[in-house]
């Protein structure tokens, strides 16, 4: 998503005196808005958004005001957004972190569903089947 990783940024702001210069070098570099990313997953991912939304069975409208940053997903429908997407854990839990979320967490019964679903890359479906047979809250919980 940035031309440069975390590392090379701190490094070149150790050896730079003048913050200002090095924010107006790297002003690329810096954290987007969630949409913008989430639609910069999509380019990535070689998805539409009518992907996601055929794949959550979702109101399209919620769906698409996600994507253009008119409406702040919650923790649950960010992962709902991201199973959608096909993304891996590592790929979700960044997403989580940039989303202003608490990454999953193994010990929580809820998350470690969610983790082994990724894992074992499962539908959304198949995920919710698991969550409702263990009587937790559902992943796609009518977005």
């Amino acid at each position: 998503m940035f031309e440069k990783d975390t590392d090379k940024l701190f490094e070149e702001l150790k050896i730079e005196p003048d913050v200002e210069n090095f924010l107006a070098q790297n002003e690329n570099e810096f954290k987007m808005p969630l949409h913008e990313y989430l639609n910069k997953l999509l380019q990535k991912k070689n998805l539409k958004k009518s992907d996601i939304v055929q794949k959550i069975n979702a109101n399209d409208k919620h769906i698409y005001h996600i994507f253009s940053g008119a409406k702040k997903p919650s923790r649950e429908k960010l992962l709902t957004i991201a199973r959608a997407m096909g993304l891996n854990l590592d790929e979700t839990q960044y997403l989580l972190r940039y989303g202003g979320f608490a990454i999953l967490y193994p010990r929580d019964t809820w998350d470690a569903v969610i983790i082994s679903a990724i894992e074992n890359n499962l539908s959304i479906i198949d995920t919710d089947i698991i969550l409702e047979q263990l009587k937790l809250p559902l992943l796609n919980n009518k977005i």
